[in-house]
C-alpha cells in the first residue's frame, strides 16, 4: 500500500473537501485539537521504541476506543489502538496523519460522534466531519478498508438518541455508496426489550462500557473483519 507523504497534505485535503460539505446552520465551534498534543507525543514515543505492524488494523476514535482492549479482543490480528478520549470527529480529522496515515493501515476502525452530540452538534455537522476523515484516508490510499462504528446508545446520553439515529442514517447511506466503507450498527444489540440501553453494559458513569458491552462490539467488529478476510 502506497500513499503520498507529508503532514501538510491533510490540511490541503480538508480545503479541497469543503465543496461537498452540506450547508450547515448554527454550527457548534470545534474544540481545540491541540489539547491532544501530549497524547500523540506519547504515541510517537511508544512507536519509536516498539515494533509497529505492517498492514495493520488501526482503531481510532474517542474513549470507547481507548478503553477497548483491542489486542486481547483480536489477538491474532495486527491491531494498533490510537484512541484518544474525549475526542470529536473534528479532532480525528486534525490528527489523521499521526493517528492513522503514518501507519499505512490495511483497515481503519473508526468511532466518533458520541462526544460531538453532547457538545450540541447536529447530525449533519457530525457526519460532515466523519466524511471528511474518510475521504482523506481514501485519498491517501483508495484500497484502505474503513469500518464506521455507529454512535452507541448509552444511559447518560439517551436524551440525544434521536440525533444519533440521524447520524446513523447518514453514515449508513454514505457507506452504501462506497465499496471500501463499511457501516456497523452496534446500537441495536445494546438495547433491551424495552427499547432502552441495557444498564449492565455500562459502568457507573452510564457512558463507558463494561466487558459485556465490549463483548457485543467484539462480536460485531470481529464478524466484519472476518468478512473482509482479515485473519
Amino acid at each position: 500500500m502506497r500513499r503520498p507523504t507529508g503532514h501538510s497534505r491533510v490540511f490541503a485535503l480538508a480545503a479541497l473537501l469543503v465543496a461537498w460539505a452540506p450547508s450547515l446552520q448554527a454550527q457548534i465551534a470545534d474544540p481545540d485539537p491541540q489539547r491532544f498534543a501530549a497524547d500523540f507525543a506519547e504515541f510517537a514515543a511508544w512507536d519509536a521504541k516498539n515494533y509497529v505492524p505492517k498492514n495493520a488494523i488501526v482503531f481510532v476514535g474517542a474513549s470507547s476506543i481507548v478503553r477497548w482492549n483491542t489486542a486481547a479482543a483480536f489477538p491474532d490480528l495486527p491491531v494498533i489502538n490510537r484512541g484518544f478520549g474525549g475526542s470529536q470527529a473534528s479532532d480525528a480529522m486534525v490528527w489523521l496523519e499521526e493517528s492513522v496515515l503514518k501507519y499505512d493501515p490495511a483497515v481503519v476502525v473508526y468511532y466518533e460522534g458520541d462526544n460531538d452530540v453532547e457538545a450540541g452538534k447536529k447530525s449533519e455537522q457530525i457526519f460532515a466531519d466523519m466524511r471528511e476523515f474518510v475521504e482523506a484516508v481514501l485519498a491517501a490510499d483508495p484500497s484502505t478498508q474503513i469500518i464506521l462504528i455507529s454512535p452507541k446508545p448509552s444511559l447518560r446520553r439517551w436524551q440525544w438518541w434521536s440525533e444519533m439515529q440521524a447520524t446513523h442514517a447518514l453514515m449508513r447511506q454514505y457507506a452504501d455508496s462506497r465499496p471500501t466503507v463499511h457501516y456497523l450498527d452496534v446500537g441495536t444489540d445494546m438495547l433491551g426489550a424495552d427499547g432502552q440501553p441495557m444498564p449492565q453494559l455500562f459502568v457507573s458513569d452510564g457512558l463507558h462500557m463494561t466487558p459485556a458491552g465490549y463483548e457485543i462490539w467484539n462480536r460485531i467488529v470481529g464478524g466484519a473483519l472476518a468478512e473482509l478476510h482479515i485473519h
